[in-house]
This record gives C-alpha cells, sequence and structure tokens, in this order.
C-alpha cells in the first residue's frame, strides 16, 4: 500500500534526501557536485527557504509503512512545479512512480493548475521515459548555472491536464 504524509520534519527529510540523491546521480553527477546540489537545494536551511518563501510543499513516499521516497511541488502562477521526484533504488520500477504520478496530478487539480512542469538532467533517460510515458513533453533545454563551478544540463517538460 503506498501513502502520502506532509513533510513536516525537516530533519527526517533532509537524511532522506542525501541517501537518496547520492545512490540515484552517483551515475550522472561526479561526488563532488552532488554533495554540492545536496547542500545547495536539500539541505534544512534550503528546506525551508523553499517552503517559507518559495510556496514548496515535500511529501514523503511510504509503501507498506516504509519512507521510500518524496516529492517536491511548488506553486508557480498557473502550474505546479516538480520539483523533486525521488524513490529508494530498491522500490523504483514497481509502479510506485505512476501511482505518485496520480497524486501530484490531484494535487495539481486541487491548487487549480492546469500543468505540471519540471526539468530533467539531460542524460536521465530512465526519468525522461517515464515522463514521456505518462503524457509530458520537452518544451525547453537550459543550462543552468548553480555555482560552484557546477551547472544543471536540463530539459523542461511540461504535462498539460
Amino acid at each position: 500500500m503506498i501513502k502520502y504524509e506532509k513533510a513536516v520534519n525537516i530533519s527526517k527529510l533532509v537524511a532522506l534526501s542525501s541517501l537518496i540523491w547520492h545512490e540515484y546521480w552517483k551515475d550522472y553527477l561526479s561526488e563532488e557536485q552532488i554533495e554540492y546540489m545536496v547542500d545547495k537545494f536539500q539541505s534544512e536551511k534550503a528546506i525551508q527557504h523553499q517552503i517559507q518563501y518559495e510556496h514548496y510543499t515535500y511529501f514523503y513516499i511510504y509503501y507498506n509503512r516504509e519512507l521510500i521516497g518524496y516529492i517536491g511541488l511548488a506553486l508557480k502562477d498557473d502550474s505546479i512545479f516538480l520539483s523533486k521526484f525521488y524513490i529508494k533504488k530498491d522500490f523504483r520500477h514497481k509502479g510506485i512512480g505512476t501511482k505518485t504520478f496520480e497524486f501530484i496530478k490531484e494535487a495539481a487539480k486541487q491548487q487549480r493548475r492546469d500543468k505540471i512542469t519540471l526539468t530533467v538532467n539531460k542524460h536521465n533517460t530512465n526519468s525522461i521515459n517515464a515522463y514521456k510515458k505518462w503524457g509530458f513533453k520537452t518544451v525547453d533545454a537550459v543550462v543552468t548555472d548553480i555555482g560552484g563551478g557546477f551547472v544543471m544540463d536540463d530539459y523542461i517538460m511540461e504535462y498539460k491536464l
């Protein structure tokens, strides 16, 4: 059984994100960039700022009562920005992502948004293929300087409700 719960314990979220980011991004990014990005985007300070000033809400994903992942959603003018969507390695490719996407679509509808947008690393073919399967379309490509000598090389994808 899959369950979603609003993440209020930021320390728990930080620990989970660090674990998943290190197992997930090692195939795409250097250890130095992973550390930099975890600190910049998933530290306690960064997450608190996102929630307080950038209209973010984080949700834990539980599978049979085990914490297995999380999502981060941000309200934008006409959309929900799917900022984070991470599931532990042992729980991927089991339909949990698809069910979680249904939860995300429902969240967008509840917030009266007509689309979901996201950015995805151009080399992250597994995620790109999943997003395409769910109906996302690539609308742009961007290279974003995130400081520290690092960039994010992403596609912007969009799903219209």
